[in-house]
């Protein structure tokens, strides 16, 4: 057989090749720019296929198209980790063993450290569980601002302030989308209640939408780039979120630019016409055959007829293919990885950080475990697993260390621990009837066997046996506590729980009261009986290690509160009146008359003390804040630039929480006294000075007007307060702006 020449044989080889590769579509090829990848896939699409790619084919995935190698996109709930698997068509678990993940601690807990960065690797190890579990869409950050303390889903987000709300959500958002998986900042907008949360009509006036309840969300698509964003439940001025022309196409996708894809909550879609043409891009959970969906037959008829334009099914289409490429879909994903060292460390370091010291009468804290020989350790929640509470934000961990068990491996047999129930919390079993949003039904689980009144005697006798008494009180995620579908009735902590306290204290002077709660709570009377109170919120799968290592001083607590614990229900805005035209609302109405006053900015307006101020949170050192400097401009197009010192007075390692403040003063519209307009989270050694410096924007001293549709800043003075809180602002100084801005 007669052999080619060498160099004829190269040519053959390269135009074979040159062949093959003209005959790959270009969308399979990662380094084409995305927009011509979708330009290419879109073209390439049958009409039945483009209408599988905008609804549902299951409880959490879209179709994808297999001729074309698309894959299903798949969906999981959050916001503190994998959600375990559902099964396709109903709400029912799915029965899996390979669907556990990493609870991490709940997002409020995340806003109670104040650290960013830690937001980011928080994202970042959602991201890779999400991978493993072949996840192409985490559904969070949760980011709807506190109105009320009642609402059922506090726990979820990120506070009652926007700027915080959004530095924290920006970093999550950050390192999930660095990790090949789409966040999907929700509820847009104004879902600040669950009851009646399918139906309530919200009207608020534009500053208040703009400056409060939108700016996490304008951050998170402005400055993170989120790829999905999810529409809320409720009515806004008349229309359903999930399908709002102003808030989708005029605001986020005209003003903000967005060029993700909005998913509807789940039934959260009323109607094919409005999610045609107000702004729906894929439509999720709806009662029925996926066929039934709004935008699926019913969708597929007005484009037939022409009642719809292609155009609007093509930029569905579009939107939703550009988050499949963005998460690498069509690529090479790195694989992602499930419970590591490093994700458990991650979990219990926003623990640890998120603890807020409320009260240290007598340094109390942290305890010596030399000086101790017996701990009555006291309450349900010192016992409760909380990891697979909450409905949609549930997670199966894999395991979870209870407050108890992490103080009895922290003793390790070096002091006895005693534990009492000391009240009863009832449990509820979950149904198999779940509503269309995946609520589930639930009915209470009586223990006749259990004496409430024997409970606390036990209690009372174990607290005055021992050294110390540890009570961990709080909520939990049963109905009408911190869970979805349903809010909160009171103020109170339930079952007993204040005189269970008070009754500890009397026994045991040296009595700590732990909070496992994921929003405020009153603490009238009991609080001046206990010379100890700490936040844990629901501090994740490594929790009971974090609190015990925080009582024992292993670690110094630097968390600070996201929100205001009010003494009452009635010193916060939506509840001073008594009136349900402010909560839950009238005539299926709920108005938001305070306006801008919402949280700190209402105590400061109307002169009302709160329990605990908004940012506030003790350490086991001291700081001293001094040297105040305001100057005018800086780095990156800043307006003024602020200087402060912060030295460690006392005699342990610890991180201060530097808060500033802009109060304008003479503003020519009605303005909130003070905002959070910049912080620092700074570590600071014993003795040890640091520089702390913070940038100001235009926003830092803007409000919107809607006349002019305009952020703007008028000229005039602006004072600049730093501090440790809303109510602790020792460095005062002023800023002069000699003309007005606008800004976008």
């Amino acid at each position: 057989m007669r052999r080619l020449p060498t160099a004829l044989l190269t040519l053959c080889c390269c135009a074979a090749a040159l062949v093959a590769e003209e005959s790959r579509p270009r969308y399979l090829d990662p380094a084409v720019p995305l927009e011509e990848r979708v330009e290419d896939i879109l073209g390439r699409l049958t009409l039945e296929e483009k209408l599988g790619l905008v609804h549902a084919d299951s409880k959490f995935s879209t179709a994808g198209v297999p001729r074309l190698g698309i894959p299903k996109m798949w969906m999981s709930d959050g916001p503190h980790g994998v959600r375990e698997e559902i099964s396709r068509d109903n709400w029912r678990p799915a029965g899996r063993t390979d669907d556990f993940a990493t609870w991490l601690p709940v997002s409020i807990a995340l806003a109670a450290t104040w650290n960013p960065e830690l937001g980011e690797a928080y994202g970042g190890v959602i991201a890779a569980e999400a991978r493993a579990r072949g996840k192409h869409l985490m559904l969070g950050p949760g980011v709807n601002i506190q109105r009320t303390p009642l609402n059922g889903r506090t726990f979820e987000y990120l506070g009652e302030d926007p700027w915080l709300a959004a530095r924290m959500a920006v970093g999550v958002i950050r390192g999930m989308q660095a990790g090949d998986v789409a966040a999907c900042v929700k509820h847009f907008a104004l879902n600040n209640q669950e009851h009646a949360r399918g139906t309530v009509n919200v009207e608020v006036d534009e500053r208040p939408l703009r400056e409060l309840y939108l700016a996490p969300f304008e951050a998170a698509v402005r400055e993170a780039g989120v790829w999905s964003v999810m529409g809320a439940y409720n009515k806004f001025r008349g229309q359903h979120c999930c399908h709002h022309g102003y808030l989708l196409n005029t605001v986020l996708k005209g003003e903000w630019g967005f060029r993700g894809l909005v998913v509807s909550d789940w039934g959260g879609t009323h109607s094919t016409a409005e999610a045609a043409r107000d702004g729906l891009d894929l439509e999720m959970g709806t009662r029925g055959s996926y066929s039934d969906y709004y935008l699926a037959e019913p969708f597929r008829r007005g484009i037939e007829s022409g009642e719809f334009p292609v155009a609007l099914l093509d930029d569905k289409v579009r939107r939703n293919l550009r988050v499949l490429l963005a998460t690498r879909a069509l690529d090479d994903r790195a694989p992602g990885a499930l419970n590591t060292r490093a994700h458990q460390a991650l979990a219990r370091k926003v623990a640890e950080e998120g603890l807020v010291l409320l009260k240290n009468s007598g340094a109390l804290l942290p305890l010596d475990l030399a000086q101790i020989r017996r701990i009555a350790v006291i309450g349900d929640n010192a016992v409760r697993l909380q990891a697979h509470g909450g409905q949609s934000s549930e997670i199966k961990a894999f395991h979870e260390v209870s407050p108890l068990a992490g103080l009895v491996a922290y003793t390790d047999g070096r002091a006895d621990v005693n534990f009492s129930l000391g009240v009863l919390a009832p449990k509820y079993r979950r149904m198999e009837a779940f509503d269309v949003t995946g609520a589930a039904e639930h009915v209470a689980l009586p223990d006749r066997k259990l004496d409430p009144a024997e409970l606390l005697e036990r209690a009372v006798a174990a607290a005055r046996a021992a050294d110390v008494a540890i009570v961990f009180a709080g909520l939990n995620h049963e109905r009408h506590n911190d869970t979805e579908s349903t809010d909160r009735l009171s103020l109170e902590l339930p079952y007993g729980q204040p005189e269970l306290i008070a009754r500890v204290a009397a026994a045991n002077p040296r009595t700590i009261v732990v909070l496992v709660a994921g929003s405020p709570v009153a603490m009238d009377p009991w609080l001046e009986k206990v010379p100890v109170v700490v936040q844990a919120w629901y501090a994740g799968m490594e929790g009971g290690h974090a609190i015990a290592s925080m009582i024992f001083g292993d670690t110094n607590p630097s968390g600070r509160l996201p929100c205001t614990f009010p003494r009452r229900l009635e010193d916060t805005a939506p509840h001073a009146t008594g009136l349900a035209r402010h909560y839950p609302g009238e005539a299926g109405t709920v108005h938001y008359d305070e306006g801008l006053f919402v949280g700190y900015r209402w105590n400061d307006a109307k002169a009302v003390e709160p329990l605990f101020p908004f940012g506030f949170g003790l350490s086991y050192t001291t700081f001293e804040l001094s040297g105040l400097e305001v100057a005018a401009g800086g780095d990156a197009g800043a307006v003024a630039t602020v200087e402060c010192e912060v030295t460690n007075t006392g005699s342990r390692a610890g991180a201060e929480v530097v808060q500033l403040y802009v109060e304008p003063v003479a503003p020519a519209v009605q303005r909130p006294v003070r905002e959070l307009k910049a912080f620092a989270k700074v570590l600071v050694q014993p003795g040890e000075r640091r520089t702390v410096r913070l940038a100001l924007g235009a926003r830092a001293f803007s409000y919107y007007s809607p006349e002019r549709k305009a952020w703007v800043v008028d000229a005039g003075e602006y004072r600049i307060a730093v501090g440790r809180s809303s109510r602790d602002l020792p460095l005062r100084g002023s800023f002069h702006l000699t003309q007005p801005l606008e800004t976008r």
